[in-house]
């Protein structure tokens, strides 16, 4: 399932387009093919999406569901990431707007809702809500069996999380589809499901199986394309995350690109967890991906640098001093264009 071209859409995103949990509106605004109609943020409610966000797409921001039906929405979609994937007690009461009007939901948080009785009385024949996060069926263990296949597999691997990992993914696979390879993007979390459809949220599966799901995953792509795009999840830095070494251990990467938010010292609301200089940062994901030789030797070959904050001669100063502490290309390929990283995944 995804959200499909026809379909008109409302995100909702409260507190979300100037605070750090919206990454999944944000990133629908930028990637998706759907008909965005609407962004519901009562913070935000008359000003210019454009201006706020400096994403080039004109849709009015209202303050609630209501004030998003004038626009005729067929479905609402739960636009935040929160801490732990919660559902914040304050969305309900648009959620249930929304569905007593017809619009089917689309929930990424941890917080089931398709089987809630009170939501499930709203529906009416041809609504639905759906629940990304969910394990796939018929999972096992990992084998390794990846490093067989003959495609590129690229995978983002990131200083935090947040800082961009899925962004760059995408930047990357279309760069590489505008230059006639057999390219595909794989999503690993809420927010590329909902714009690729095919791919594994992660963080909703047993964590014996993490590794075999995105083995599964690759699996049932590689042999016929070219490049696969692999969506990162976490970090290695993170103390609370536990998504990044399936991924390696799953994926059996050929190459890696790391992810950073440029001027970011330390994990985000973590101040006693620092974030190493960014060489040893390298040095760590490159042996942990080869795990002392029990698997192929992995370079991280590029430094994809969220600027987002900063001016444009800001954004390429700190991208030239980054350069320049690692010797590796890098470049900001949302800002500017993921070109000199494909140039770095190709010669690799």
């Amino acid at each position: 399932m995804r959200l499909s071209l026809d379909q008109r859409v409302a995100i909702l995103l409260h507190d979300g387009i100037k605070g750090t949990h919206g990454k999944t509106g944000l990133s629908l605004l930028r990637y998706s093919e759907a008909s965005i109609v609407a962004v519901i943020d009562r913070t935000c409610a008359g000003q210019s999406l454009s201006e706020l966000t400096l994403i080039k797409r004109d849709v009015p921001i209202v303050a609630s569901v209501a004030d998003a039906l004038q626009y005729q929405p067929q479905v609402l979609v739960i636009g935040i990431a929160s801490k732990g994937g919660v559902l914040p007690d304050d969305y309900w009461h648009d959620i249930k707007d929304a569905l007593s009007a017809g619009m089917s939901l689309v929930n990424g948080l941890h917080t089931p809702l398709a089987n809630m009785p009170d939501l499930k009385s709203l529906l009416k024949p041809g609504q639905l809500i759906w629940d990304v996060r969910k394990e796939p069926p018929n999972l096992s263990i990992a084998t390794g069996l990846a490093r067989t296949l003959p495609c590129r597999r690229v995978l983002t691997v990131g200083t935090d999380m947040a800082v961009g990992k899925m962004s760059t993914s995408i930047e990357l696979n279309w760069a590489s589809r505008l230059r006639n390879w057999r390219s595909k993007f794989l999503p690993t979390g809420q927010t590329g499901l909902m714009l690729e459809g095919d791919g594994v949220a992660l963080d909703a599966v047993r964590v014996d199986f993490a590794a075999g799901a995105v083995e599964q995953m690759v699996m049932r792509f590689g042999k016929n394309y070219d490049i696969l795009h692999i969506e990162g999840q976490g970090s290695l830095l993170h103390p609370g995350s536990t998504a990044t070494l399936p991924l390696i251990r799953g994926s059996q990467p050929t190459q890696m690109i790391l992810v950073h938010r440029a001027g970011q010292t330390h994990i985000r609301n973590m101040e006693h967890v620092l974030i190493p200089p960014l060489p040893e940062v390298i040095r760590l994901y490159e042996m942990v991906a080869s795990a002392g030789g029990a698997f192929a030797s992995v370079p991280v070959v590029g430094i994809a640098l969220n600027t987002y904050k900063l001016s444009e001669s800001a954004a390429k100063q700190a991208i030239a001093q980054v350069q320049s502490e690692t010797n590796l290309p890098c470049t900001d390929p949302i800002r500017f264009d993921a070109g000199l990283l494909l140039d770095a995944i190709m010669q690799g």
